[in-house]
Order: structure tokens, then C-alpha cells, then sequence
């Protein structure tokens, strides 16, 4: 069940809690224009271009999966297209293209004989990343393939645990350390499956790996979630957008489910603390460098955009959240985006014109929220 709860509320509440020194709008084009002092955001047609450049810059048409970069690499990396097919469900839900459905369909295809004809990986979270958007794609879509293989994953997924550090679920089958980004997608998937299914055991499962999470990968003051634990202790010096982000989205699903304050006090705890210095400057998210790097701001934006809208929080913090996003996304088509190829980069206030696909996932993440916060009436 979704809780778009806020139109009126927010709207009435939207005090700017960040400012910006961009000008009202006036211009209606998707690019800023040369000469202009002040601007209109089109978001609908700015996601529409962004769309279009991840499909012109980085899909491959012959191997239905997406390049690793814009100049020229074609490697294929698993946990990226996962995400590419988390953002080709957004765009899908955003316009009902039947072209962008074959595109998903093209890439749940060729994400498999690319790793090797299966969806099963080395890397747990490599999954999980892939199950969370196989979920979507089935939510926006009835087809039973994303399905089939968000359930095939799933089952995978679970032998990744064991009483080890008590508990929790291990980054790859080396089984040598377990970290956030193994543990906190999988909690959203447990929970998601169990609003799929209701079976009671998805259910457990979530709890499970939420407290887990809870209690061993999150400073219990601030709410700052560290990046994993091994032997040798727990690396509380790695922080990272993208280890916020699944805790506040296992937070929101748990709570979704139960109704119980706890799980919901915990996101907004998190994603109060992502506001800080740690992960932005000048309310702006920090560079966090191409590679991996490069998509770790945009699955802070995925489940800061879920608290906003399944999260039941009050206005107050909706507007601040919202107010956060919007300033990134302006900033970031001003100032970070790349013309007329629309790359975007992985510091949102400078341009370059080569990229990553994980670099372009995030920017295309950002766009896509400011979009579909502009047709829930929430920013202008």
C-alpha cells in the first residue's frame, strides 16, 4: 500500500529549508539556454532526456545490456544493469512506454547470458540489487518473469546467512565478511516479499535481518550506518550515501508492514543524519568518485524519495527531504550535467563528458525523483 499522502500539506509547507541561488523559472526547453538569468524546470522533459542518453550512451544493443562506460568499455558489470533496470522501471511508470517494457525485457534476457546463463552471482548484495528491481519491474508490469527471477534470488540469497558475528548475511560466498549492503537490501526484499505473498516466513526474515542490521551496522545515536564487520571488528570509517539509503528503505518497508513507530523513528534517523556533513557540502551530495563510487548517491535518493512518500512522516520533515532533493536535482542539471550528450558526473556542481553507467544511474535516479515529485505536486 502507498501512502501519497501529501499533496496539499506539503505544498502549503514548502518554506525553502534549503536555498539556492538559482532564479524563478521562465523558459520552458530541457536545457538551460545560452544567456539566461533565470529558468524553468521542465522535469518531465529533462527525465525524458535523461532517459533518452542512458539508452544513446550506454545500451548495447547487441548484447542487451549496458555498457560500462560512455567511451567505449562494453564490460558488463551485474550490479549496475540491475540498477538500469531499477531506472528503466522508472521511466516506465513515469511514461507507460511500452518501448521502455521490451527494453527491461531485452535486459532480464541479457543479463543472463552475460553472467554466464543465470541470475545467481558470487556477490549477495549483486543480487539483492537485482531481486529489488526484478520486484519492481513485476509491481509496474504483472509479468511473471521478474517474478520467477526475484524468487529464484531470493532463495540464493537466504543460504547466505549464518550465526556468525550472530547473525547476518555474508557480501559474497567466500562467506569472509558481512557489511550493509548484503544485509539492508535484503531486509527490504524480505519485507517486500511478504507484502507480495504474505507469507509469514518473508516477514520474519525481515525483522531478522533488520535487527541484526540494527545491532551490529548502526551508530545507535546518530543513526550513521557503518559499511560492514569481519573478523577483525567493525569498519566504522567508510561512509558511504548508498549504506543510508537501504536502511532508511528497510525501515520504511518494516513499517509499512507493522505500523510499529520504531522502524519508521529509525529511517528518519538515518536520513536526518545523511543531511549532514558527512554526505553533503552545502546541501549538496558529495563526490564519491566514478566506479562503484558513482552509484552510491543515486540509492540514497531511491529510498530518501520512499520515506517521502510510504513513510507517513509529518510535512515538516517531508519538506525538508523534499527541498534536499530538488536543490541536488537543480543543481545537478545546471551545473553537473554535460550538453548536449546529458552525462552527468559524478560531482553534481562540474561537467565532464566521459562517464560511468553507475555515474549516469545516479544522475538519472535524481532525475527521475525531481520528475515524479513534480507530478505529486510537491515542488514546482
Amino acid at each position: 500500500m502507498r501512502r501519497i499522502f501529501l499533496l496539499f500539506a506539503i505544498t502549503a509547507a514548502m518554506a525553502t529549508t534549503f536555498t539556492s541561488c538559482l532564479k524563478e523559472p521562465v523558459d520552458d526547453g530541457p536545457g538551460p539556454g545560452a544567456g539566461k538569468t533565470t529558468y524553468k524546470y521542465n522535469w518531465p522533459a529533462i527525465a525524458d532526456s535523461s532517459a533518452s542518453s542512458l539508452i544513446s550512451s550506454f545500451y548495447n544493443q547487441s548484447g542487451k545490456y549496458f555498457n560500462k562506460n560512455n567511451a567505449g568499455d562494453q564490460t558488463f558489470n551485474y550490479w549496475p544493469n540491475a540498477h538500469a533496470l531499477d531506472v528503466l522501471v522508472d521511466i516506465y511508470l513515469r511514461t507507460g512506454n511500452e518501448n521502455t517494457k521490451a527494453r527491461m525485457d531485452e535486459l532480464l534476457d541479457g543479463m543472463k547470458v552475460k553472467n554466464g546463463n543465470t541470475y545467481l552471482n558470487h556477490f549477495y548484495d549483486d543480487m539483492e540489487w537485482m531481486t529489488l528491481a526484478c520486484l519492481r519491474a513485476y509491481e509496474a508490469t504483472s509479468d511473471t518473469r521478474y517474478k520467477t527471477t526475484a524468487e529464484l534470488l531470493w532463495n540464493d540469497i537466504k543460504g547466505g546467512w549464518d550465526e556468525t558475528w550472530g547473525g547476518g548475511i555474508y557480501w559474497t560466498k567466500d562467506r569472509q565478511n558481512k557489511n550493509t549492503p548484503a544485509n539492508a537490501p535484503a531486509g527490504i526484499i524480505a519485507a517486500r516479499m511478504y507484502q507480495l505473498n504474505r507469507n509469514g516466513e518473508d516477514l520474519a526474515w525481515a525483522k531478522k535481518i533488520y535487527d541484526w542490521q540494527k545491532a551490529n551496522l548502526v551508530d545507535p545515536v546518530t543513526g550513521l550506518v557503518w559499511d560492514g564487520l569481519d573478523a577483525t571488528g567493525t569498519n566504522k570509517a567508510w561512509k558511504f550515501t548508498y549504506n543510508q539509503g537501504v536502511f532508511i528503505g528497510a525501515g520504511v518497508e518494516l513499517y509499512k508492514i507493522t505500523g510499529e513507530q520504531v522502524y519508521l523513528s529509525d529511517a528518519l534517523r538515518t536520513a536526518n543524519n545523511s543531511l549532514t556533513g558527512d554526505f553533503s557540502s552545502g546541501n549538496i551530495m558529495k563526490d564519491e568518485g566514478g566506479g562503484d563510487g558513482g552509484l552510491f548517491k543515486g540509492i540514497l535518493v531511491r529510498y530518501m524519495m520512499l520515506l517521502i512518500t510510504d513513510g507517513s512522516i509529518s510535512s515538516t520533515d517531508a519538506s525538508k527531504f523534499i527541498n534536499f532533493l530538488q536543490l541536488n536535482a537543480q543543481t545537478m542539471w545546471l551545473q553537473g550535467t554535460a550538453r548536449p550528450q546529458v552525462l552527468f558526473n559524478t560531482s553534481w556542481t562540474k561537467t565532464a563528458t566521459t562517464t560511468d553507467l553507475t555515474t549516469q544511474l545516479s544522475g538519472a535516479m535524481l532525475i527521475e525523483a525531481a520528475a515524479r515529485l513534480k507530478a505529486l505536486e510537491l515542488i514546482d
